[in-house]
């Protein structure tokens, strides 16, 4: 009886997916404790949780041939835990691509026999598509996390003057009140001395 890749891939559901995360905790070098492994409590794991929950989520939306927009909430969640760690833009998107080495090494003996080459690359076409909604969720995440820091680097940086003296604010009514030819002309004398 000849398998179809979906079939296999439902049936070996969970120990895909349970492979998946260990390849995504293995890019977590500084957990020697394994708590990211051992702990799936949402409030202690935070991380851990989300991984978890996210890639289950996604591999269901690939299997079932959902509408990626289903999947989005859990991949968003995964991106934005990555995008906030130190990895390399490479490093925090690889992930997705885990997924194909997992299907490939626990399933190859069954897609060689039933000689299901094309549906292979179908799926993982799919996963190719995934890595670039991804793509776009990260570049957003990034940007975002990047004009944040500008804005409390500019925070900082005028708290530092106004404490340092070298600043202070002009009150309202006081800009107001100026007239601009005046100001002109006041900027112009003070060139001509």
């Amino acid at each position: 009886m000849d398998l179809m890749l979906k079939d296999l891939l439902a049936k070996k559901r969970s120990e895909l997916v349970s492979k998946w995360i260990d390849e995504i905790l293995n890019t977590y070098p500084n957990d020697p404790s394994g708590m990211l492994r051992k702990q799936r409590d949402k409030f202690q794991n935070p991380v851990g949780h989300t991984i978890s929950v996210g890639t289950d989520k996604l591999f269901e939306a690939l299997l079932e041939e959902k509408a990626f927009v289903e999947g989005m909430p859990f991949l968003d969640d995964i991106i934005r835990v990555r995008a906030v760690q130190d990895f390399s833009p490479s490093k925090a998107m690889s992930f997705i691509f885990m997924l194909k080495k997992v299907i490939r090494e626990e399933l190859g003996k069954e897609i060689r026999q039933n000689q299901i080459y094309e549906e292979l690359l179908k799926f993982e076409s799919k996963i190719d598509d995934l890595a670039l909604f991804a793509f776009d969720i990260y570049s957003g995440c990034r940007e975002q996390l990047n004009e944040l820091k500008t804005e409390e680097l500019k925070r900082m940086t005028f708290s530092l003057l106004k404490k340092a003296n070298l600043m202070y604010e002009i009150p309202a009514q006081e800009v107001e009140q100026k007239d601009p030819a005046q100001e002109f002309e006041h900027k112009e004398l003070e060139f001509n001395i």
